[in-house]
């Protein structure tokens, strides 16, 4: 049987435009919000070795991801100027993705329904098994449900932070060395 969940070691993270400009558009308290909970994210990614692709919209314009998403990465996780909605649709940064050597991609970020759904849909094409957290994810208003609905409507795992973490968690021993290393408290409004 075919594992349906995914899996640390064959999972990427996709950090999507988690800039300023975008997460404005969803009000300072849900804008900082979103932003600690993907920083957070990224986190638990670095801690269990899941490899990172940070890409920011038109960087020169639009500025570089929000500082915390930009600390969470570290200094070593490079940030790729995206210069298309769909990042499969951009040649370096698909093989990007390749080069992680990982089948399973794992979206944060905004926006929902453009830049979200384009990846997600250009990555499935390319042979991803695709997830999207809903509460990675962001867009104002009913976009971003509408852009959760196109996705699921494709085929592409649309799950939240909770369910991903304890897919790529999987046992109690990794939970309890995991705690150690990135500490007990989520960012707020997240329950684990």
């Amino acid at each position: 049987m075919t594992d349906l969940l995914f899996d640390r070691r064959r999972s990427f993270l996709a950090v999507i435009d988690v800039q300023p400009v975008f997460l404005d558009k969803l009000g300072a308290e849900a804008g900082a919000a979103l932003a600690a909970r993907i920083a957070w994210l990224i986190g638990v990614a670095r801690a269990l070795g899941v490899p990172r692709l940070a890409v920011a919209e038109d960087i020169a314009r639009n500025g570089p991801p929000h500082e915390a998403v930009r600390q969470a990465l570290g200094a070593t996780t490079p940030v790729h100027d995206k210069r298309v909605f769909g990042l499969a649709g951009q040649p370096g940064l698909c093989a990007a993705a390749r080069a992680l050597g990982r089948d399973q991609a794992v979206l944060v970020g905004l926006e929902t329904d453009v830049c979200i759904a384009q990846s997600a849909l250009g990555l499935a094409a390319a042979g991803f098994r695709v997830a999207v957290p809903a509460d990675a994810t962001g867009a104002a208003g009913a976009d971003h449900a509408a852009g959760l609905e196109r996705m699921r409507g494709a085929g592409i795992t649309v799950t939240r932070i909770k369910g991903l973490f304890y897919e790529w968690v999987r046992d109690l021993d990794t939970l309890a060395a995991l705690r150690e290393r990135i500490g007990t408290q989520p960012p707020a409004g997240l329950d684990l």
